[in-house]
């Protein structure tokens, strides 16, 4: 079974994080994979994962060219935060763990539960925004 090591290895990581792990933490985790290329790992978790991935946000990152449609909602774990190099939190609140000498960032976004794609689409535009200039913060290179 592969350890969390296996799948980080040495590249930098970065764990989004939110309560349903269904819109905002997968669509910022699918810019992150598109924009960064194979140069940075993106994981994603929610406290209290939603059964599907929300279908606006699957259509919404579509019409940008990313597919996140196999992707699914997961819990977090102790051992995943404890390896990421970087972990972002949407609105978890309280629920979102907080280790000592991890870099945090808490962005502030509007929950796309509920909304139609046309909803969605400003939240994807701004989610990008934000992981432009996380890519530029880590010394990585985006398309």
């Amino acid at each position: 079974m592969p350890t969390v090591d296996d799948l980080i290895g040495d590249k930098p990581s970065v764990l989004f994080l939110c309560v349903h792990n269904a819109g905002r933490s997968q669509m910022a985790a699918g810019w992150l994979k598109h924009l960064s290329g194979d140069a940075v790992e993106a994981f994603s978790g929610g406290s209290e994962p939603a059964s599907t991935v929300n279908p606006a946000a699957i259509e919404a990152m579509a019409e940008v060219g990313i597919d996140i449609r196999t992707e699914f909602p997961k819990p977090w774990t102790d051992e995943i935060i404890r390896a990421a190099d970087v972990v972002i939190t949407m609105g978890c609140g309280d629920a979102c763990p907080v280790y000592p000498g991890k870099r945090y960032e808490d962005w502030v976004l509007d929950d796309p539960a509920g909304l139609g794609v046309d909803g969605v689409r400003p939240i994807r535009d701004e989610i990008r925004g934000r992981v432009e200039k996380l890519i530029a913060g880590m010394r990585l290179t985006s398309e």
